[in-house]
């Protein structure tokens, strides 16, 4: 599946997603920075902007209770078949990224 989404859609999108969560639980941002143990400024930076460490967005979670959809970012993707496995074996161990 292609996406049209820029990272910077893609980051407006989930601050929107924590702050629709943070409504949902009936914090304020004030209530939630200090749940989280993050600044005032890097909560309303990030509802703003999308703009937030990866650190700081973890603790938000925690403090959200969304903590397992944070940990299942970047899972395995399911092999289809286990000839699909047996071909990916014969493919070369050792695999390098492209020098860009």
């Amino acid at each position: 599946m292609v996406n049209i989404l820029s990272p910077e859609d893609i980051q407006i999108k989930v601050a929107q997603r924590v702050k629709s969560a943070r409504l949902t639980a009936n914090f304020t941002q004030q209530g939630l920075a200090l749940r989280a143990g993050v600044s005032l400024g890097s909560l309303k930076r990030f509802e703003g902007e999308g703009e937030i460490s990866l650190k700081n967005l973890i603790r938000l979670a925690f403090a959200l209770r969304l903590e397992d959809e944070i940990g299942a970012l970047f899972q395995p993707k399911p092999s289809a078949s286990l000839d699909t496995l047996l071909d990916q074996s014969k493919i070369s161990q050792r695999q390098r990224g492209r020098k860009s």
